[in-house]
């Protein structure tokens, strides 16, 4: 069932980073219960991936009964997520203070862009903002063209939900030892600044500079870049090593001494001519014949249909479909506990008289919950 299989978790429905660590946790076996609003059809779409592994329950948390249900599933968690600006679950009767109250061994996270307090904590934004704020959007892009924008990667899933779910388990592992809960704040921003962390270093030793396209591994060297073929398709090179560089020259059949001197940053813009140059004679699928599973540290650069349907991406199964939606696979993998994909995303409130009855709610209190516009059960 996966090396979470224990964990319990409460999630309150969001958006972007707080579903892909529930996401996350999910994959590992984690047993997930998701609160999501009374009334939403915003969710249990077969396409929402995000939202894959867990069952739900609808709750109107304007309503004083659906707190107290909240609170009594709370009780029996190990931790908690929730993506609201700061002050919105402390409004709702469900913030730290109140739930720590229930649940002392309680791990209750909370994701956001700026974080819990500092001067933009109130403000709105989105995963562009905080990668900005955090540096990372400055280093990424071409001279010429600005910054690049990383999809949502950086900051919602790398910065956000990724650093979400391993503060989570961080602070489950030190509960079980201290018996104490305690409240974990995942901001975008900390997070998109600690994935810089090996730049910020390289900067530190004057071996990056701010200029983008200018570096080892932002396409400012020639031989860590991408490179247009004959039929208009992309490849990747990354042959920082030495020996790996010379076996990329060879390859190519780049023979030219001059280019011998890899680490000679003069030579860089005649080398990335000679490169394209090259790439631009053969079509990737060729290149991919020459190049592909030798240590030259090349790669096709595939679309999302393409790369469900590399041999390499196939026989790990890295990809697979699900309900007639191709998805990542669990990661990482396990010898002895492995992942795996257990439920398609749920309806709102698909689960929510299941839930409650696992919890100690009697027909009679879940009936009353009802009558009382305070849940919402999928039937």
């Amino acid at each position: 069932m996966g090396p979470l299989a224990e964990l319990h978790v409460i999630e309150f429905a969001g958006i972007g980073p707080g579903p892909f660590a529930a996401m996350m946790l999910a994959d590992m076996g984690a047993d997930i219960v998701r609160v999501d609003r009374a009334g939403s059809t915003l969710l249990g779409l077969d396409y929402d991936v995000l939202n894959r592994g867990r069952r739900s329950i609808a709750l109107d948390l304007k309503r004083p009964e659906a707190v107290e249900a909240a609170l009594r599933l709370v009780e029996k968690a190990d931790a908690l997520i929730e993506g609201f600006r700061p002050g919105v679950m402390e409004r709702l009767g469900l913030g730290p203070d109140a739930c720590l109250a229930r649940n002392p061994r309680l791990a209750y996270g909370r994701v956001t862009g700026w974080g819990q307090e500092g001067p933009l904590a109130q403000a709105a934004g989105h995963d562009i903002n905080y990668i900005a704020l955090s540096g990372a959007l400055h280093a990424i892009g071409t001279q010429d063209g600005g910054p690049a924008i990383p999809l949502n990667l950086i900051g919602d899933f790398g910065g956000g939900g990724m650093l979400l779910a391993f503060g989570l388990v961080c602070a489950v592992l030190e509960a079980r030892a201290s018996g104490k809960g305690q409240v974990v704040d995942a901001a975008m921003t900390d997070g998109a600044a600690a994935l810089m962390a090996m730049i910020y270093g390289m900067a530190g030793n004057k071996q990056w500079t701010d200029r983008r396209q200018a570096n080892l591994l932002d396409g400012g060297a020639p031989f860590y870049a991408t490179y247009r073929c004959a039929d208009g398709k992309w490849v990747a090179v990354g042959a920082l090593e030495p020996q790996f560089y010379a076996l990329l020259l060879d390859k190519i059949g780049l023979e030219d001494p001059m280019f011998r001197a890899q680490s000679d940053r003069s030579m860089w813009p005649r080398l990335r001519a000679a490169l394209a140059d090259a790439f631009a004679r053969r079509t990737r699928q060729e290149w991919c014949e020459v190049l592909q599973g030798t240590d030259a540290c090349f790669a096709p650069v595939l679309d999302l249909a393409e790369a469900a349907a590399h041999p390499h991406n196939a026989s790990r199964g890295t990809l697979e479909q699900r309900d007639g939606v191709v998805q990542p696979a669990p990661a990482p993998r396990f010898s002895r506990t492995p992942a795996a994909l257990r439920r398609p995303p749920p309806q709102p409130g698909e689960h929510g008289r299941e839930i409650l009855a696992e919890h100690g709610f009697s027909a009679a209190e879940i009936r009353a919950l009802q009558d009382a516009g305070a849940l919402s059960l999928n039937l």
